[in-house]
């Protein structure tokens, strides 16, 4: 079992402590949240230039 596999038990398990003592309401607004956080960060990293590109200038004459 590689360090990844365990991922989904600790974000579970995260996601249950974050939840405790938390309203439904706020609990809405943290998961809308961390969905615009994880596509926010999904973006920036498919807009980086590969290692390639940016060692050959692609990006506008950088």
């Amino acid at each position: 079992m590689s360090c990844s596999d365990g991922l989904p038990v600790v974000v579970g398990m995260l996601s249950t402590a974050i939840a405790r003592r938390r309203s439904t309401d706020e609990l809405t607004i943290l998961a809308a949240l961390f969905t615009q956080l994880g596509d926010s960060l999904a973006l920036i990293a498919a807009a980086r230039p590969t290692e390639s590109d940016a060692s050959a200038g692609s990006c506008g004459g950088e």
